[in-house]
């Protein structure tokens, strides 16, 4: 079968051959090629050693201990500006349970193959000859949607703990399922992700709530036992029941209202915003008698703070955590529409910012889809929606015009006085049938000619323009309420 190759990958495998060394395409670009997907970054596997790759290569780098060379490829598509070529590696022991303690080149692509992580990984491709090399079935595995470890599951997951989560981040960026005994090998050594570095498993968990399918992976992880190592706060949700508004436990609402911002298509910010928006309704819950049924006052605010305390022990950036909290906070945000007010809804504006209250809304529509309700936007909710449009809208009034009282009374010697107000009323009128006299040069020569008439006239044309802009605010907002289908 023939894949499609970039030109300059084949550049970089054809230079190493012609050299006279061997060359094959290996990891996830094979898995994704074979797959049908578009590969993210593309790795070569050779015979030889760093420092012959960059004699072949002059324009690259080598920086780190494992073989890896970085061919630069001059093209500015951020897939193919750096191919990645690295010796056949046999590995140490890994100590630390992370990394090899040492790294010995110029071993087989056989033996290369035998130190990677999980079969669909470990095949490789001559792209000269459209060749498959694939000693541990990854192409079946592929082709039944699994994840398995290459040989003893236990023996890889101790050399590189961090591979439980990439298994389970597979299984959430495939979509596919996990093998049992691989399963089993993750259960009984989650306790060496201990040894792994927040950065790492941030980043994982990065690339799992980027996935399709979060939940998929975050529930696999917690059945698996190793959801305590990348959020402990997550777990106490599980078996938490919530009041009648919900119909699952808190555990399996924050998991559904983060798949339902995955399914949406949104941001990161507002995936993991959902995750641990309720994350501390277990220590705020209290059963009420008169209700008959559990609240969770201020799990908001306690939230907030346990949600700031989780995102830096992962290493957010201080960005992401800032936002992150906003939203968990203030995602209680009060939506009758029978007794919000303009103002109320312009405080919780200034609360979340300008920035972030659209996102701080879609996490109250995943909120409300992972309690089990079918409808996403509800009157109320569409109501609250066409309030903050209208609070963030630019109003109707003489602060639209290119000139000001101030102006005025300086550049026309005149005193304060209504008869400033009636000329910029005036003025409105004209700019809202014809937005191209809004200029200075314009309203300066229509403004004389305004102050010259007398007072009775002005004050005509005055209210006159004022009836107008009234009416031409109370339009927008009948709009925007059409628009959000609350007229």
């Amino acid at each position: 079968m023939q894949y499609l190759i970039p030109k300059e990958v084949e550049v970089v495998s054809n230079g190493l051959r012609e050299a006279g060394f061997e060359a094959y395409l290996v990891g996830g670009c094979v898995r994704d090629l074979i797959i049908g997907l578009e590969p993210k970054d593309w790795d070569i596997t050779t015979n030889a050693k760093p420092e012959e790759i960059q004699t072949v290569f002059p324009d690259s780098f080598y920086e780190n201990n494992y073989g890896t060379v970085g061919v630069k490829t001059g093209v500015e598509d951020q897939r193919l500006a750096i191919v990645e070529v690295t010796p056949y590696r046999i590995e140490s022991e890994y100590s630390d349970k992370r990394r090899p303690d040492s790294v010995a080149f110029g071993a087989s692509l056989l033996e290369d193959l035998a130190r990677r992580d999980f079969t669909i990984n470990a095949i490789a491709l001559d792209d000269a000859k459209g060749h498959l090399i694939d000693p541990y079935g990854g192409q079946k595995d592929i082709k039944d949607k699994l994840v398995r470890a290459v040989g003893d599951a236990s023996l890889r997951f101790n050399e590189d703990a961090l591979r439980m989560l990439r298994a389970v981040r597979l299984v959430a960026e495939l979509n596919f399922g996990i093998d049992g005994d691989t399963a089993a090998a993750i259960s009984q050594n989650s306790e060496h992700l201990s040894h792994v570095s927040r950065e790492r498993v941030r980043d994982e968990l990065t690339r799992m709530l980027n996935s399709a399918q979060p939940m998929n992976a975050l529930v696999l992880a917690q059945r698996l036992g190793i959801l305590e190592f990348i959020s402990a706060d997550l777990i106490r949700g599980i078996g938490v029941e919530q009041n009648q508004a919900h119909s699952y436990d808190v555990f399996e609402h924050l998991m559904r209202s983060m798949q339902h911002a995955a399914d949406k298509g949104w941001p990161f910010d507002i995936r993991l915003a959902a995750l641990f928006h309720d994350v501390s309704k277990p220590e705020t819950r209290c059963w009420s008698e008169e209700k008959k049924e559990w609240s969770f006052h201020g799990h908001e605010v306690v939230g907030s703070r346990v949600t700031k305390k989780a995102l830096e022990d992962l290493h957010f950036s201080r960005e992401t955590i800032d936002k992150v909290v906003k939203l968990v906070r203030w995602h209680m945000f009060f939506s009758d529409p029978e007794q919000i007010t303009l103002s109320a809804v312009r405080r919780m504006i200034k609360n979340v910012g300008e920035e972030n209250i659209w996102d701080l809304l879609n996490l109250r529509i995943c909120d409300r889809i992972g309690t089990g309700r079918p409808k996403e936007q509800p009157f109320r909710f569409r109501k609250y929606k066409a309030m903050v449009e209208q609070a963030l809208r630019d109003p109707i009034s003489v602060g639209m015009l290119k000139t000001g009282g101030e102006h005025i009374m300086e550049m026309f010697h005149v005193n304060p006085g209504p008869r400033i107000g009636w000329a910029l009323n005036a003025l409105l009128e004209e700019i809202l049938d014809d937005s191209a006299k809004n200029t200075e040069e314009y309203l300066d020569k229509r403004t004389a000619e305004l102050l010259e008439i007398s007072d009775e006239e002005l004050q005509k044309l005055g209210e006159a323009g004022k009836q107008r802009r009234e009416a031409a605010e109370d339009e927008e907002v009948q709009k925007i309420m059409s628009k959000h289908h609350v007229c």
